[in-house]
């Protein structure tokens, strides 16, 4: 599969951030609902917090519209910060999907006391549950995905992908951070993978690493999974240019026939951080990223990620683009 060729242009219109003045948006993930309408789940913070302050100050909210590139309109919350718990402070990096027609939001939550690395490292793996995509979410009181004592996950848990295989059974695959490198920050940085027989788990660990880069502790992270034509993809943000041989911080492409063995797709270069617009311009920007896609039929048909155009972060932005192909 060679994915880059499949994005289209992107429309002035598919950009989202409701209030540019006064916060940021990140980790855009779309549903279509039993309403028609296509629902878009995203993290927002105050922007007088910074940038950095996603990690201790993020909440999920929802916004609809009539097409699944834009424009969204804000509805409402869907995963606040519970108040109390494992994800008492914050929620982010949501992805959204319907099975058997319920929608449920895995998203990362944390707790902490108030200090960046302390919230960072307790972040953990959640699911939210509704019958309708404005909620009311069921929360649970305990993460979905939890750090393992010794593992490639023990420090911290974050970005969930999940999808559900053709013998029925769920696959996540997620950001894991261990405790072998010098904290606060950890390390390795990479990806893991679990397996369920229900979309609310329990989620059971594969003990080894995927996308791991022999070269660099700092891999990967922000996966997106899905299957297609009988095989299980995978749009992995990859720090060092490891796999894209580009760019550090470039999308990548895998693929995988059983979730557990992956390999670099023979176009591996998913897309750089450029932005091709649909009036022949090309603008190339700090940070696309946070990849997720909208499955209809059982193909893709649109790629929302996030955009921070500047290396100061001056500016955040939900962004999607039509997929053909």
């Amino acid at each position: 599969m060679d994915f880059a060729k499949r994005i289209g242009a992107a429309r002035r219109e598919s950009i989202f951030n409701p209030d540019p003045q006064h916060i940021y948006v990140w980790c855009g993930t779309c549903v279509h609902g039993g309403d028609g309408r296509y629902y878009l789940y995203y993290s927002f913070w105050p922007r007088e917090l910074g940038f950095s302050g996603w990690v201790i100050h993020s909440q999920i909210g929802v916004a609809a519209g009539d097409s699944p590139t834009g424009p969204f309109e804000p509805v409402g919350m869907a995963v606040p910060a519970s108040g109390r718990g494992w994800d008492a402070d914050c929620t982010h990096n949501p992805t959204a999907h319907i099975f058997d027609g319920r929608y449920y939001i895995y998203y990362m939550g944390n707790h902490g006391n108030g200090e960046y690395w302390n919230h960072r490292n307790n972040q953990r793996i959640g699911v939210a549950v509704s019958d309708s995509p404005t909620g009311p979410f069921e929360r649970f009181d305990a993460p979905l995905i939890d750090v393992t004592p010794g593992g490639c996950d023990a420090l911290m848990t974050s970005n969930p992908s999940v999808a559900r295989m053709a013998d029925g059974r769920y696959i996540m695959v997620y950001k894991a951070v261990g405790l072998t490198g010098a904290l606060p920050q950890g390390g390795p940085v990479v990806c893991a993978v679990a397996f369920a027989d229900s979309p609310i788990g329990p989620f059971v660990k594969c003990p080894d690493p995927i996308f791991s880069n022999p070269e660099h502790s700092w891999s990967v992270e922000d996966p997106f999974i899905w299957r297609e034509n009988g095989r299980l993809y995978a749009l992995v943000k990859d720090f060092q240019g490891y796999f894209t041989h580009s760019a550090r911080n470039c999308v990548a492409l895998f693929e995988s026939d059983d979730g557990v063995n992956w390999r670099a797709g023979d176009a591996p270069l998913a897309f750089e951080r450029t932005i091709r617009w649909d009036d022949g311009k090309a603008q190339q920007v700090h940070n696309l990223e946070r990849p997720q896609l909208l499955i209809e039929g059982g193909v893709p048909i649109a790629l929302y990620c996030v955009c921070a155009p500047y290396d100061d972060y001056r500016e955040s932005f939900n962004i999607s683009f039509a997929i053909t192909g």
